[in-house]
């Protein structure tokens, strides 16, 4: 080693050295996390437990008895940790969704017989189009938004071609398809359906999230009809959809809007609805959801979501959201001109309570509801009747028919796919990057100790 002046001068690191010195730095700083992490875990059960045993008002023995059993479903939880998890240990039964990146299947558990919803991304799609960290950002919040509002995520897992999201299924399908059944929703329905998507993302919001990406896709229903949020890793391309160059890119003279703007809102709805399939699965998705401060490069906060929600409401009423056009450009120079184009069919009925909360909704971040507090949504007069601390044990506003516990009635039928074949020779091998994927393992505690019952909430959908 060359000496200076008497200190040894720094070589330069390779690419390989230094790749090599990141993937034992992320190692290390995730073995450490972990166990901290399923520490803390660990007592918030114990401490989850006592506070149960104390409220039931249980005899001492009987408290004896339970904390013998959770020690039993601890250990079986650490040695259950420990077995590998991979694709052999489902049964595909049916593709329920697909996106730009991948796709959800309906799976059984082979041991246990339960039904999940699989997720599956491939390794090559993240890579090339940038999506590592929104994935990974999803896979985060699902392990931390462990609450009534959002999808729960019980395993993670890859191999060599794809990464694996195991979550709970939701028979009831998503806002999307049911928007689509219908012409529009009653004021009563609509009430319903924002109120709880209010509470689902206040819940986010609360762990210091922000979903970006709330639309009718994203609003998933239980088998009893009450909505649950999903899809925080944008997995059907939002970024594209949020950049403002990608609409300058597109063209530089989008084709004109005036067949659109002419018709009336009974063929505009039919029209929306005839291309919202293809948008929905399509790389670049729609701008239709997306505030106008997303698309500008400075800056945003968690209000973008309050706007999303404006734009669903007015499509639940109208029958179509406020910006819809023929193109994806004109939707954008639409969102960004809302001021002009926010404007509501006098043909189509709907109350001055409605559409004054639409337009708090759709409006500059600073005078955006929501901008002190949630309360301020919660107390506005379309939500009068709204019970907010029992909404999700009430009946929904429209009920949702399940006949058995993989009933797929709700989702649309696609045709399958090699998503799932073995990797072939020539597939290039994404083992040398594998290290942005570290750690993206996850098992969680119910899933692994509820061995050879059905979850409460698949229950509730058995006919």
């Amino acid at each position: 080693m060359a000496m200076t002046g008497g200190t040894a001068a720094a070589l330069p690191m390779s690419n390989h050295t230094r790749e090599r010195v990141t993937v034992a730095k992320l190692t290390l700083e995730n073995f450490y996390s972990t166990l901290l992490t399923q520490h803390e875990e660990r007592e918030m059960r114990q401490k989850k437990l006592e506070k149960a045993m104390e409220e039931e008002g249980l005899p001492d023995e009987e408290k004896v008895m339970r904390r013998s059993q959770h020690a039993r479903k601890e250990t079986e939880f650490l040695r259950l940790k420990r077995t590998r998890l991979g694709l052999d240990d489902f049964e595909s039964l049916k593709v329920i969704g697909r996106g730009a990146f991948g796709e959800v299947r309906l799976v059984q558990k082979k041991d246990t017989g339960h039904i999940y919803a699989m997720k599956i991304l491939r390794k090559a799609d993240m890579l090339e189009k940038e999506q590592v960290a929104h994935i990974r950002a999803e896979r985060d919040i699902l392990v931390e938004a462990d609450g009534a509002w959002v999808v729960k995520m019980f395993y993670s897992f890859q191999d060599k071609r794809n990464l694996y999201l195991i979550m709970e299924f939701l028979p009831g399908g998503d806002m999307m398809t049911l928007l689509m059944k219908k012409d529009t929703l009653s004021e009563e329905a609509t009430q319903f359906y924002i109120a709880e998507t209010v509470l689902a993302i206040d819940s986010i919001h609360q762990l210091g999230f922000i979903h970006r990406d709330i639309k009718p896709d994203n609003l998933l229903l239980d088998s009893r009809g009450h909505v649950k949020l999903s899809d925080f890793g944008l997995c059907t391309g939002l970024k594209k959809a949020h950049r403002t160059e990608f609409y300058r890119n597109l063209t530089h003279n989008p084709p004109s809007d005036f067949s659109f703007q002419n018709m009336n809102s009974k063929r505009k709805a039919e029209t929306w609805k005839k291309n919202r399939r293809q948008l929905a699965y399509s790389t670049v998705g729609t701008p239709d959801y997306i505030a106008p401060e997303v698309f500008m490069q400075t800056g945003y906060n968690k209000l973008c979501d309050w706007w999303s929600l404006g734009v669903i409401m007015y499509e639940m009423l109208i029958g179509y959201p406020p910006f819809c056009s023929e193109t994806p450009q004109e939707t954008y120079r639409k969102v960004m001109n809302w001021k002009e184009t926010l404007v509501f069919p006098p043909e189509v009925p709907i109350s001055e309570r409605a559409k004054d909360l639409i337009l708090r909704y759709c409006t500059d971040a600073e005078n955006r509801i929501g901008a002190v507090s949630v309360e301020e949504i919660k107390s506005h007069p379309f939500f009068e009747s709204v019970d907010w601390e029992h909404i999700r044990e009430r009946p929904a506003a429209i009920s949702i028919e399940i006949k058995s516990i993989d009933d797929t009635s709700n989702f649309d039928d696609f045709p399958e796919s090699d998503i799932l074949q073995p990797a072939n020779a020539t597939e290039p091998d994404f083992k040398s990057k594998d290290w942005v994927f570290l750690n993206y393992t996850y098992k969680r505690f119910e899933g692994l100790t509820q061995r050879g019952t059905i979850p409460t909430y698949m229950k509730a959908g058995k006919a």
